[in-house]
């Protein structure tokens, strides 16, 4: 795995990165296989990329938008018109203004009042889409995800089950700390991605941060420590703020 730190000044500065990220991304995968697959995250940060990608020209241009399909990391239990869901902030930022089908794009049923349901409608999707056999994990050219200022990533808590659903693709977590059900991808499922680049901003994930990046392994702390792709790259986009306890990284 190769993995590579960036520091960068802000969020605007991290959403551009990530752009060209993106475009990057899928001009490779659509030049090997004629489509690209991406897993998108929730958070302010990736809603500055997502706006970036639909209404700058430069970026928007250069998007392969016929042959992208998009899936999400983690939903919470709520349904897609809800403030809280992530469908609905990327709708908003980004798919409602790019010329994508609705077949391009895949939710979590997040309106379920049984998440286990969604979870495995979810996954069945997933299997469906990256025609997978029993005991494989679908494989996206690109997954975003965040990071919780207690190392928490997509929706994988510290001391949660979901840290051990091993051979789940997708499911249901109890987040006790939050008293709230959520629906996400497992560890392994998003570590079977090419690339994965984590977005983080603010002070206050500076300490987690540093623990997660040159820290002990402990993941059942730090779930963040468990996304790491088998076959690929590992990129954390940090600005200076959330980065500023860290003695490795490049300072752009």
């Amino acid at each position: 795995m190769e993995r590579e730190i960036r520091i960068l000044p802000d969020g605007a500065a991290i959403a551009k990165r990530a752009a060209q990220e993106f475009i990057q991304a899928a001009a490779n995968a659509v030049r090997a296989k004629g489509t690209f697959n991406v897993s998108l995250a929730g958070g302010s940060t990736p809603k500055a990329l997502y706006g970036l990608l639909a209404t700058d020209p430069v970026y928007r241009s250069q998007v392969p938008w016929d042959k992208t399909h998009l899936f999400f990391g983690d939903e919470r239990h709520v349904g897609p018109g809800h403030p809280d869901s992530n469908f609905r902030m990327a709708t908003e930022a980004m798919i409602s203004r790019v010329p994508l089908t609705k077949e391009q794009v895949v939710r979590i049923k997040g309106e379920y009042q049984d998440t286990e349901e969604a979870a495995r409608e979810y996954e069945q999707a997933l299997q469906s889409h990256f025609k997978l056999k029993t005991g494989e994990y679908p494989h996206f050219d690109l997954l975003f995800a965040g990071m919780g200022n207690e190392g928490h990533t997509l929706s994988l808590f510290p001391g949660t089950k979901a840290l051990h659903a091993n051979g789940r693709i997708v499911v249901r977590n109890w987040v006790g700390k939050l008293y709230t059900e959520r629906i996400t991808l497992t560890a392994l499922a998003a570590s079977n991605s090419s690339q994965i680049i984590f977005m983080v901003t603010g002070a206050d994930k500076a300490p987690a941060l540093k623990a997660v990046l040159e820290g002990p392994y402990e993941p059942e702390q730090l779930p963040a420590q468990l996304l790491q792709p088998t076959n690929g790259k590992l990129l954390w986009l940090v600005d200076t703020a959330a980065g500023s306890m860290l003695a490795t990284g490049i300072r752009d």
